[in-house]
């Protein structure tokens, strides 16, 4: 029985040693992904603390400010057409509650003329002369060079195949993302255009988190170019979340104890899986992002994130 437990000791011990060291040289496994894309300085809903989100003036105003991908949201009218917007019942962005799909494009209400920002505390809005929904196309044909983060949170065929083929149309499979934190919907997009990288659903996540923690990670390969993730640090600070198991100090914290593992984004990177952590608006997030690990930050406000990167980069 004792020679039994010492092989059982050895070999537990050999995998641990082997885990550990090809953590941290996953190359000697993986091939390193090659993205057309490396970026750091991410806008979310294209940079919605300065302008009205995902309006075209947002937009350009985060390219002006240095952005390196759009993230954004899509949804389609009545008609067929997608339009870029975060929200499928327009409620909150415009007043009106009316449903995207509901309506045909030339019926979509205008925006809000200020409108609060998610991710800041109570009493921050963002304002912009530009109130109009915007057609995914035209941003396509505004910046063909620009890559764009694309969530879709819903299981709608026709929203996942319109998409596809504007992508196809404007030949920007290799800097366009499938996002969504829907499993279920990444395997579909996936099946739709599988030429476009990916990022973790909510599932695959978990499931990257149990590899890590069972040291499985380095030995497994893994199809996403993108792990997209909330900074836990922010919520129920400048994000107050509507679950309420989540407005828990203690269930954040641990949150962040489980998730924010600098060995684990590391690792992501090496094998070439970007990191982009959100939605980081003030500069202490932004620079616990990057100590973190993280190979992008996300943030509403692309000025500051354009000036915090630049101080971080002069006093490295």
């Amino acid at each position: 029985m004792s020679c039994f437990w010492f092989f059982v000791v050895l070999a537990l011990g050999g995998y641990l040693l082997a885990s550990w060291f090809l953590l941290k040289k996953p190359h000697l496994l993986h091939r390193r992904k090659r993205m057309a894309f490396y970026c750091t300085h991410i806008s979310h809903r294209g940079g919605c603390g300065e302008k009205i989100e995902s309006t075209m003036e947002a937009f350009t105003h985060a390219v002006k400010q240095g952005t390196q991908m759009l993230e954004l949201d899509c949804h389609v009218t009545r008609d067929g057409h997608v339009v870029v917007s975060h929200d499928e019942n327009l409620l909150r962005q415009t007043g009106h509650d009316v449903t995207i799909s509901s309506l045909r494009l030339q019926d979509l209400p205008l925006y809000k003329d200020r409108l609060e920002v998610t991710f800041n505390a109570a009493g921050h809005y963002s304002h912009g002369a530009d109130r109009k929904f915007l057609l995914l196309e035209d941003l396509f044909q505004k910046f063909p060079e620009i890559p764009i983060s694309i969530e879709i949170k819903e299981n709608n065929n026709q929203l996942i195949e319109k998409i596809s083929a504007l992508v196809q149309r404007y030949r920007r499979e290799d800097i366009t993302v499938w996002a969504s934190v829907n499993s279920t919907i990444i395997s579909k997009c996936r099946k739709t255009n599988g030429a476009m990288p990916y990022s973790f659903s909510m599932r695959q996540g978990l499931l990257l988190l149990l590899l890590f923690y069972s040291g499985l990670l380095p030995f497994v390969p893994l199809g996403e170019s993108l792990l997209q993730f909330y900074l836990p640090r922010i919520i129920n600070r400048s994000f107050i979340p509507q679950k309420k198991i989540l407005r828990n100090r203690l269930v954040v914290t641990l949150i962040e104890k489980v998730t924010m593992r600098k060995s684990l984004f590391e690792h992501l990177a090496a094998r070439g899986i970007q990191v982009h952590l959100f939605v980081c608006n003030k500069d202490e997030d932004i620079r616990a992002a990057l100590d973190l690990g993280a190979t992008g930050v996300m943030s509403d406000y692309p000025s500051r994130l354009s000036r915090t990167l630049s101080r971080i980069k002069r006093q490295e």
